[in-house]
C-alpha cells in the first residue's frame, strides 16, 4: 500500500521571487478564467433557441466545435502561448494542472452536487501546483522549484527516510508563503478491514467537544468566538476603507491574517485530539453524521466554529497513519438509546444526564448524556 502523506512549511522568497509568483498566480487566474469561458460558451451554444434569435448578442460556437475537455484545452495550450506571450513564464505542467483545477470543479458539479464553477476575481487564485519532480528539490534549508530557484524553506521536520516527493504546491497567504510538499512511500503497512483492540466509542458535541465510552469529556472550545472580538475591530476598520486603495487593502490583509489565526489554531486543537484520541483506543467510531446539515440549524454559527467535519477526517487520517482502525455507525437512536439494556430513553436537550428506570443504569451515579451516547456509539461498533 503506498502511503501519501502532505508536509506544510513556512518558505520565505526574496522580492524577485514573489513578484514572480504573484505574477504567476495573476496569469493562472486569466487563464482558468478563460478556459472556463470557453466551456460557458460551448454549453450557451448548445441550449440556444433555434426558433428565435436572443435579444442580446451571444457568441455561438458552430455545431462541430468539440465539447472543450481537459485534454482538449490541455493539447490547446502551446497555440494560446503563441497569442498570449505571457503564459510561457510559467512552467508548463503548473498550467496544465491549473485547467485540471478547473476540470475537477466542473467533475464535481455534475457528479457530486457542488455549485457550478465560477469565475475567479483579481486575487482569488492563491495557489500554484508543481506536479513532477525529477530528482529530491530539497538541498539543506531551500527548496528548488522550476523557473524560480532556490527558495529558502524553514525545514522545521525532516522529511522521513523511505519517502519520496511527488509534488509541490506553493499557497499564499496573509501570514506568508507556504509549500505543501506531497510525499509517497511504498511501505507494507497493512490493511485494517476489521476492528482490534480496545473499542472506543466518539459523541461529538457543543457543550463538550467530544465524549468518549471510556467516560473522557473533552470540554468544548469556540475557536471563532474566543477571537470574535478582535476580528470585529478589523472588520470595522476595513469598512470604513475606501475600496480599492492601498489602505483598504492593508486592513484587508489583518482581516484574512486573522481569519487564519482562527483555522490555525482549530486545525492544530484536532490533530492533538485525534492523537489523543488513538491513544486511548485501538477501534475508533464515530457517527455518520452529515454535518453540513447540522450546520444549517438554529447553532450554525457554533457547529461551523467546531468544525467537526474536518475533525472527523482529521481522526480518520490520524487512524490510518497510526495503524488503528476507524469506522462510522448509524447515528439515529444514540442519544435516546441506554447503552446498558437498550432501552428507549427519551430526553430533551435541556437533559444532561442519562437516567434508565428499566435497568438502573445511571440512576445512582450521574452519567452524562453525551457519554452514555458514545458507549452506544461503541456497542454499535
Amino acid at each position: 500500500m503506498t502511503l501519501t502523506l502532505n508536509y506544510t512549511y513556512r518558505i520565505y522568497p526574496d522580492s524577485k521571487q514573489e513578484e514572480m509568483l504573484s505574477e504567476w498566480l495573476e496569469i493562472c487566474r486569466r487563464s482558468y478564467n478563460y478556459a472556463l469561458r470557453e466551456l460557458k460558451d460551448w454549453i450557451a451554444s448548445r441550449k440556444c433557441p433555434i426558433d428565435r434569435c436572443s435579444l442580446e448578442s451571444e457568441y455561438i460556437m458552430s455545431a462541430d466545435y468539440p465539447f472543450p475537455s481537459y485534454h482538449f484545452q490541455q493539447n490547446q495550450l502551446p497555440k494560446a502561448k503563441k497569442v498570449f506571450p505571457s503564459l510561457s513564464k510559467i512552467p508548463s505542467q503548473v498550467l496544465q494542472t491549473n485547467i485540471r483545477r478547473l476540470h475537477d470543479a466542473w467533475d464535481f458539479f455534475r457528479n457530486r452536487g457542488f455549485g457550478f464553477p465560477r469565475f475567479k476575481k483579481y486575487g482569488q487564485m492563491k495557489s500554484l501546483l508543481f506536479p513532477q519532480f525529477r530528482s529530491n528539490p530539497l538541498t539543506g534549508w531551500q527548496i528548488k522549484l522550476p523557473k524560480l530557484g532556490n527558495v529558502q524553506i524553514n525545514l522545521h521536520r525532516p522529511i522521513p527516510n523511505g519517502f519520496v516527493i511527488k509534488q509541490v504546491r506553493v499557497i499564499k497567504k496573509a501570514s506568508g508563503w507556504f509549500a505543501v510538499i506531497n510525499i509517497q512511500s511504498d511501505l507494507n503497512l497493512p490493511e485494517i478491514e476489521t476492528p482490534f483492540g480496545h473499542f472506543l466509542g466518539i459523541d461529538v458535541g457543543l457543550s463538550s467537544y467530544l465524549a468518549t465510552s471510556d467516560n473522557h469529556v473533552e470540554k468544548g472550545r469556540k475557536f471563532f468566538k474566543t477571537e470574535h472580538r478582535r476580528l470585529k475591530v478589523l472588520q470595522r476598520r476595513l469598512a470604513r476603507k475606501q475600496k480599492r486603495s492601498k489602505n483598504y487593502e492593508k486592513a484587508r490583509l489583518k482581516v484574512e491574517k486573522q481569519h487564519n489565526h482562527i483555522a490555525f489554531k482549530r486545525k492544530d486543537y484536532q490533530f492533538k485530539l485525534a492523537h489523543k484520541c488513538c491513544d486511548m483506543g485501538d477501534s475508533i467510531f464515530m457517527e455518520d453524521i452529515d454535518f453540513r446539515i447540522m450546520a444549517k440549524g438554529f447553532l450554525g454559527k457554533h457547529s461551523l466554529d467546531a468544525g467537526f467535519g474536518q475533525f472527523r477526517d482529521i481522526l480518520k487520517y490520524v487512524c490510518k497513519v497510526r495503524g488503528k482502525y476507524f469506522g462510522l455507525v448509524d447515528h439515529r437512536g444514540t442519544s435516546q438509546t441506554c447503552p446498558n439494556c437498550r432501552a428507549q430513553v427519551r430526553k430533551t436537550l435541556s437533559d444532561r444526564f442519562h437516567v434508565c428506570h428499566e435497568c438502573g443504569y445511571g440512576v445512582d451515579n450521574f452519567v452524562d448524556r453525551d457519554v452514555s451516547a458514545a458507549q452506544e456509539i461503541c456497542f454499535k461498533g
